[in-house]
């Protein structure tokens, strides 16, 4: 019997200690293909690439594990993956370890979370992983290690809801006290530019801001569980529609 094949991806690039991270956590799990863009692509939600033509790099091996670039998007990866690196449809498909939350309405913005979606309309159980450090540089991704395991091994034995993919939020620097399934905390993002002036004299902005939390007062919401110690397990469909009910045109 073939081993699971499990495709990992990200949004923060090959070369991210997340990725190779992810990639270990899971390796005694199945037969891991690793195919992430060649640099970071943070932000970039479910953006694809229609003109630029997409190349293939082999980056050698991981801990024996394959690892593939291109120069495309999260998005990208897991189509060029599936349609022209892999001999067969991966059993589940992981995104991360993102540096950095995507809770709340980030999801709709995350590259990391914009691969996991792309399996999921792919019929792909898929889970995107994300751990909240605020350092800048590196983080304590040994600590959710057993939570990783968890929570892939699961999946991968049971699957998961037609159109349902899973945002996973692991707090660090905290004792974690265990799982909670979430929902994805209303809010908006506000004070969203910093300008700066560049040494020409030139107004320039980078992208900065605050999260406005809509839901200060539910105890299921991502923020709210994180804040407790707990990893947040968020379901997201991409397939559903909303209703608008009493509502004429």
């Amino acid at each position: 019997m073939a081993k699971p094949l499990i495709l990992i991806t990200n949004d923060d690039g090959i070369e991210a200690e997340g990725i190779h991270k992810l990639a270990e956590f899971v390796s005694h799990m199945g037969e891991v293909v690793v195919v992430a863009p060649d640099s970071a692509r943070s932000g970039g939600s479910m953006a694809l690439t229609v003109e630029i033509p997409l190349r293939i790099k082999e980056c050698g091996t991981y801990l024996g594990m394959r690892m593939l670039s291109t120069n495309g998007t999260p998005v990208d990866c897991v189509k060029i993956a599936c349609n022209v690196i892999l001999d067969r449809q991966p059993d589940i498909v992981l995104s991360g370890i993102n540096h950095g939350s995507n809770t709340g309405n980030s999801v709709n913005y995350s590259g990391t979370m914009g691969a996991a979606i792309e399996g999921c309309l792919r019929g792909i159980p898929s889970i995107g992983y994300s751990c909240v450090s605020h350092k800048a540089t590196s983080a304590d991704f040994d600590a959710c290690r057993q939570y990783i395991e968890r929570i892939t091994a699961k999946v991968l034995a049971e699957g998961l809801p037609n159109d349902v993919c899973l945002n996973v939020n692991m707090p660090v620097g905290k004792p974690i006290t265990g799982i909670a399934i979430t929902q994805s905390c209303r809010g908006r993002w506000q004070n969203e530019y910093a300008e700066l002036t560049n040494p020409r004299g030139q107004k320039i902005y980078y992208l900065t801001g605050d999260y406005l939390n809509l839901d200060p007062d539910n105890p299921d919401t991502d923020l709210a569980q994180i804040k407790a110690g707990k990893i947040a397990v968020t379901p997201i469909t991409p397939q559903r529609d909303a209703t608008l009910e009493n509502f004429i045109f």
